[in-house]
Protein backbone atom coordinates (compact mmCIF):
# COMPACT_ATOMS: atom_id res chain seq x y z
CA UNK A 1 0.00 0.00 0.00
CA UNK A 2 1.47 3.32 -1.10
CA UNK A 3 -1.38 5.64 -0.07
CA UNK A 4 -4.57 5.00 1.86
CA UNK A 5 -6.79 7.39 -0.07
CA UNK A 6 -6.42 8.64 -3.62
CA UNK A 7 -8.71 11.32 -5.06
CA UNK A 8 -9.21 11.63 -8.81
CA UNK A 9 -10.34 14.94 -10.30
CA UNK A 10 -11.57 13.88 -13.73
CA UNK A 11 -12.49 10.21 -13.84
CA UNK A 12 -12.10 9.60 -17.58
CA UNK A 13 -9.49 7.69 -19.56
CA UNK A 14 -6.41 9.06 -17.77
CA UNK A 15 -7.70 9.33 -14.22
CA UNK A 16 -9.85 6.22 -14.40
CA UNK A 17 -7.02 4.10 -15.80
CA UNK A 18 -4.68 5.34 -13.06
CA UNK A 19 -7.23 4.34 -10.42
CA UNK A 20 -7.85 0.91 -11.95
CA UNK A 21 -4.15 0.14 -12.23
CA UNK A 22 -3.45 1.12 -8.63
CA UNK A 23 -6.41 -0.88 -7.35
CA UNK A 24 -5.18 -3.97 -9.17
CA UNK A 25 -1.68 -3.42 -7.79
CA UNK A 26 -2.96 -3.04 -4.22
CA UNK A 27 -1.27 0.37 -4.05
CA UNK A 28 -4.31 2.25 -2.74
CA UNK A 29 -7.07 1.38 -0.29
CA UNK A 30 -9.82 3.74 -1.46
CA UNK A 31 -10.33 5.94 -4.52
CA UNK A 32 -12.47 9.06 -4.31
CA UNK A 33 -13.94 10.84 -7.32
CA UNK A 34 -14.76 14.51 -7.80
CA UNK A 35 -15.54 16.57 -10.88
CA UNK A 36 -17.96 18.81 -12.73
CA UNK A 37 -19.89 16.08 -14.55
CA UNK A 38 -22.27 14.07 -12.34
CA UNK A 39 -22.99 11.56 -15.12
CA UNK A 40 -19.30 10.87 -15.61
CA UNK A 41 -18.81 10.40 -11.87
CA UNK A 42 -21.78 8.04 -11.73
CA UNK A 43 -20.38 6.00 -14.62
CA UNK A 44 -16.97 5.86 -12.91
CA UNK A 45 -18.60 4.60 -9.73
CA UNK A 46 -20.58 1.95 -11.59
CA UNK A 47 -17.44 0.75 -13.38
CA UNK A 48 -15.54 0.51 -10.13
CA UNK A 49 -13.02 3.17 -11.07
CA UNK A 50 -13.83 5.00 -7.85
CA UNK A 51 -15.27 3.88 -4.53
CA UNK A 52 -17.04 7.08 -3.51
CA UNK A 53 -18.11 10.41 -4.99
CA UNK A 54 -17.06 13.35 -2.83
CA UNK A 55 -17.06 17.15 -2.91
CA UNK A 56 -13.98 19.35 -3.16
CA UNK A 57 -13.46 19.44 0.59
CA UNK A 58 -13.66 15.66 0.73
CA UNK A 59 -11.20 15.21 -2.12
CA UNK A 60 -8.73 17.56 -0.43
CA UNK A 61 -8.57 15.21 2.56
CA UNK A 62 -7.09 12.40 0.49
CA UNK A 63 -3.41 11.47 0.81
CA UNK A 64 -2.84 12.12 -2.90
CA UNK A 65 -4.97 13.99 -5.43
CA UNK A 66 -4.54 13.49 -9.18
CA UNK A 67 -5.77 16.23 -11.50
CA UNK A 68 -6.70 14.46 -14.74
CA UNK A 69 -8.38 17.31 -16.56
CA UNK A 70 -7.82 19.87 -19.33
CA UNK A 71 -4.83 22.04 -18.42
CA UNK A 72 -6.99 25.14 -18.73
CA UNK A 73 -8.98 24.01 -15.68
CA UNK A 74 -5.93 23.46 -13.46
CA UNK A 75 -5.79 26.90 -11.80
CA UNK A 76 -9.50 26.93 -10.91
CA UNK A 77 -9.42 23.39 -9.50
CA UNK A 78 -6.32 24.09 -7.40
CA UNK A 79 -8.03 27.17 -5.99
CA UNK A 80 -11.04 25.05 -4.98
CA UNK A 81 -8.87 22.43 -3.31
CA UNK A 82 -6.38 24.76 -1.62
CA UNK A 83 -8.46 25.88 1.42
CA UNK A 84 -9.27 22.26 2.35
CA UNK A 85 -5.96 20.43 1.80
CA UNK A 86 -5.03 18.32 4.80
CA UNK A 87 -1.50 18.46 6.13
CA UNK A 88 0.84 16.37 4.02
CA UNK A 89 -1.62 15.89 1.15
CA UNK A 90 0.11 15.54 -2.22
CA UNK A 91 -1.32 17.07 -5.38
CA UNK A 92 -0.17 15.91 -8.80
CA UNK A 93 -1.42 16.30 -12.34
CA UNK A 94 -1.42 14.57 -15.73
CA UNK A 95 -1.40 17.60 -17.99
CA UNK A 96 0.44 17.78 -21.32
CA UNK A 97 2.10 21.12 -20.53
CA UNK A 98 4.11 21.85 -17.42
CA UNK A 99 5.49 25.40 -17.15
CA UNK A 100 2.02 26.97 -16.94
CA UNK A 101 0.78 24.29 -14.57
CA UNK A 102 3.66 24.90 -12.16
CA UNK A 103 2.96 28.63 -12.28
CA UNK A 104 -0.72 28.00 -11.52
CA UNK A 105 0.19 25.71 -8.62
CA UNK A 106 2.46 28.31 -7.03
CA UNK A 107 -0.23 30.97 -7.34
CA UNK A 108 -3.04 28.81 -5.94
CA UNK A 109 -1.18 26.83 -3.29
CA UNK A 110 1.44 29.28 -2.03
CA UNK A 111 3.77 27.48 0.38
CA UNK A 112 1.83 24.28 -0.24
CA UNK A 113 3.15 24.23 -3.81
CA UNK A 114 5.97 22.16 -2.28
CA UNK A 115 3.36 19.39 -2.18
CA UNK A 116 2.64 19.71 -5.92
CA UNK A 117 4.27 17.16 -8.24
CA UNK A 118 3.86 18.00 -11.95
CA UNK A 119 3.47 14.93 -14.15
CA UNK A 120 2.62 13.85 -17.67
CA UNK A 121 1.79 10.25 -18.62
CA UNK A 122 2.75 9.53 -22.23
CA UNK A 123 -0.21 7.28 -22.85
CA UNK A 124 -3.78 7.60 -23.97
CA UNK A 125 -5.98 7.35 -27.02
CA UNK A 126 -8.51 9.38 -28.95
CA UNK A 127 -11.21 7.83 -26.75
CA UNK A 128 -12.34 9.55 -23.57
CA UNK A 129 -14.61 9.13 -20.56
CA UNK A 130 -14.92 6.45 -17.87
CA UNK A 131 -15.87 3.77 -20.42
CA UNK A 132 -12.44 4.13 -22.06
CA UNK A 133 -10.46 3.53 -18.84
CA UNK A 134 -8.40 0.36 -18.59
CA UNK A 135 -5.96 -0.98 -16.03
CA UNK A 136 -3.13 -1.67 -18.49
CA UNK A 137 -3.06 1.78 -20.11
CA UNK A 138 0.26 2.72 -18.49
CA UNK A 139 1.94 -0.66 -18.67
CA UNK A 140 5.43 -0.10 -20.06
CA UNK A 141 4.62 3.52 -20.98
CA UNK A 142 6.68 6.55 -20.00
CA UNK A 143 5.55 9.05 -17.40
CA UNK A 144 7.48 12.32 -17.16
CA UNK A 145 7.74 14.16 -13.85
CA UNK A 146 9.01 17.75 -13.95
CA UNK A 147 10.01 18.61 -10.37
CA UNK A 148 10.33 22.30 -9.53
CA UNK A 149 12.90 23.90 -7.21
CA UNK A 150 10.84 23.87 -4.01
CA UNK A 151 9.24 20.43 -4.36
CA UNK A 152 9.05 18.17 -1.33
CA UNK A 153 11.28 15.16 -2.05
CA UNK A 154 9.05 12.63 -0.30
CA UNK A 155 6.03 13.88 -2.30
CA UNK A 156 8.02 13.34 -5.50
CA UNK A 157 9.01 9.86 -4.33
CA UNK A 158 5.39 8.94 -3.55
CA UNK A 159 4.10 10.03 -6.96
CA UNK A 160 6.93 8.16 -8.65
CA UNK A 161 6.03 5.03 -6.68
CA UNK A 162 2.35 5.33 -7.67
CA UNK A 163 3.13 5.59 -11.37
CA UNK A 164 5.56 2.68 -11.15
CA UNK A 165 2.87 0.63 -9.41
CA UNK A 166 0.59 1.45 -12.36
CA UNK A 167 3.22 -0.15 -14.64
CA UNK A 168 4.86 3.02 -15.98
CA UNK A 169 8.50 3.87 -16.58
CA UNK A 170 9.11 7.16 -14.78
CA UNK A 171 11.57 9.79 -16.00
CA UNK A 172 12.25 13.36 -14.93
CA UNK A 173 12.68 16.38 -17.18
CA UNK A 174 13.03 20.13 -16.81
CA UNK A 175 9.58 21.69 -17.27
CA UNK A 176 10.60 24.12 -20.03
CA UNK A 177 12.39 21.39 -21.97
CA UNK A 178 9.35 19.14 -21.52
CA UNK A 179 7.12 21.75 -23.13
CA UNK A 180 9.53 22.23 -26.06
CA UNK A 181 9.81 18.49 -26.70
CA UNK A 182 6.08 17.80 -26.58
CA UNK A 183 5.24 20.82 -28.70
CA UNK A 184 7.19 19.03 -31.46
CA UNK A 185 6.32 15.37 -30.99
CA UNK A 186 2.75 15.58 -29.67
CA UNK A 187 1.09 18.96 -29.86
CA UNK A 188 2.10 19.83 -33.45
CA UNK A 189 0.98 16.43 -34.86
CA UNK A 190 -2.42 16.81 -33.20
CA UNK A 191 -2.87 20.32 -34.59
CA UNK A 192 -1.80 19.14 -38.05
CA UNK A 193 -4.35 16.31 -37.97
CA UNK A 194 -7.18 18.58 -36.80
CA UNK A 195 -6.30 21.16 -39.45
CA UNK A 196 -6.17 18.71 -42.36
CA UNK A 197 -9.54 17.17 -41.48
CA UNK A 198 -11.12 20.60 -41.02
CA UNK A 199 -9.67 21.98 -44.29
CA UNK A 200 -11.15 19.08 -46.24
CA UNK A 201 -14.45 19.28 -44.37
CA UNK A 202 -14.86 22.95 -45.34
CA UNK A 203 -14.72 22.19 -49.07
CA UNK A 204 -17.98 22.24 -51.00
CA UNK A 205 -17.29 18.73 -52.31
CA UNK A 206 -15.88 17.35 -49.04
CA UNK A 207 -18.08 14.25 -49.23
CA UNK A 208 -16.20 13.12 -52.33
CA UNK A 209 -12.83 13.45 -50.61
CA UNK A 210 -13.95 11.62 -47.48
CA UNK A 211 -15.58 8.86 -49.54
CA UNK A 212 -12.26 7.97 -51.12
CA UNK A 213 -10.08 8.49 -48.04
CA UNK A 214 -8.52 5.21 -46.93
CA UNK A 215 -6.04 3.81 -44.43
CA UNK A 216 -3.33 6.45 -44.91
CA UNK A 217 -5.77 9.25 -44.18
CA UNK A 218 -7.28 7.30 -41.29
CA UNK A 219 -3.88 6.64 -39.70
CA UNK A 220 -2.66 10.22 -40.11
CA UNK A 221 -5.86 11.78 -38.75
CA UNK A 222 -6.72 9.29 -35.98
CA UNK A 223 -5.68 11.79 -33.31
CA UNK A 224 -8.14 14.35 -34.68
CA UNK A 225 -10.73 12.27 -32.84
CA UNK A 226 -9.31 13.55 -29.52
CA UNK A 227 -11.03 16.02 -27.19
CA UNK A 228 -11.30 19.49 -28.81
CA UNK A 229 -11.51 21.12 -25.38
CA UNK A 230 -8.32 19.43 -24.18
CA UNK A 231 -6.35 20.35 -27.31
CA UNK A 232 -7.59 23.94 -27.30
CA UNK A 233 -6.21 24.29 -23.77
CA UNK A 234 -2.91 22.62 -24.68
CA UNK A 235 -2.42 24.89 -27.71
CA UNK A 236 -2.93 27.98 -25.58
CA UNK A 237 -0.96 26.73 -22.58
CA UNK A 238 2.08 25.83 -24.69
CA UNK A 239 1.73 28.78 -27.03
CA UNK A 240 5.37 29.91 -27.27
CA UNK A 241 6.89 26.48 -27.81
CA UNK A 242 4.14 25.52 -30.23
CA UNK A 243 4.56 28.69 -32.29
CA UNK A 244 8.25 27.88 -32.72
CA UNK A 245 7.41 24.36 -33.88
CA UNK A 246 4.71 25.62 -36.24
CA UNK A 247 7.19 28.02 -37.81
CA UNK A 248 9.76 25.23 -38.26
CA UNK A 249 7.13 22.93 -39.79
CA UNK A 250 5.83 25.64 -42.12
CA UNK A 251 9.39 26.25 -43.31
CA UNK A 252 9.82 22.52 -43.96
CA UNK A 253 6.51 22.41 -45.86
CA UNK A 254 7.59 25.40 -47.92
CA UNK A 255 10.79 23.58 -48.88
CA UNK A 256 8.72 20.55 -49.81
CA UNK A 257 6.42 22.71 -51.91
CA UNK A 258 9.40 24.17 -53.75
CA UNK A 259 10.74 20.69 -54.49
CA UNK A 260 7.36 19.56 -55.87
CA UNK A 261 6.89 22.77 -57.87
CA UNK A 262 10.38 22.47 -59.33
CA UNK A 263 10.02 18.74 -60.07
CA UNK A 264 13.15 18.21 -57.97
CA UNK A 265 13.10 14.42 -57.80
CA UNK A 266 16.47 14.28 -56.05
CA UNK A 267 15.41 16.59 -53.23
CA UNK A 268 12.16 14.68 -52.76
CA UNK A 269 13.90 11.31 -52.66
CA UNK A 270 16.49 12.61 -50.20
CA UNK A 271 13.84 14.04 -47.88
CA UNK A 272 11.63 10.94 -47.98
CA UNK A 273 14.57 8.57 -47.51
CA UNK A 274 15.96 10.59 -44.62
CA UNK A 275 12.55 10.69 -42.94
CA UNK A 276 11.94 6.97 -43.43
CA UNK A 277 15.35 6.16 -41.97
CA UNK A 278 14.76 8.38 -38.95
CA UNK A 279 11.37 6.80 -38.34
CA UNK A 280 12.78 3.26 -38.66
CA UNK A 281 15.50 4.11 -36.14
CA UNK A 282 12.88 5.51 -33.76
CA UNK A 283 10.67 2.44 -34.14
CA UNK A 284 13.63 0.14 -33.39
CA UNK A 285 14.38 2.15 -30.25
CA UNK A 286 10.77 1.64 -29.11
CA UNK A 287 11.16 -2.13 -29.39
CA UNK A 288 14.45 -2.31 -27.48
Amino acid sequence: MIVEQLAIVGTGLIGGSFALALKQAGAVREVLGVGRNPESLKAALERGLIDRIVDWAGAAQADCILLALPVGDTAAVLQRLAPHLKAGAIVTDAGSTKVGVITAARAALGARSADFVPGHPIAGSEQSGPAAARADLYQGKRVVLTPHADIRTDALATVRALWEAAGAQVETLDAALHDRVFAAVSHLPHLAAFTLVDELAQRADSDTFFRFAASGFRDFTRIAGSSPEMWRDIALANREALLAELDAYLAALQSLRQAVEGSDAGALLELFSRARGAREDWMKSQDS
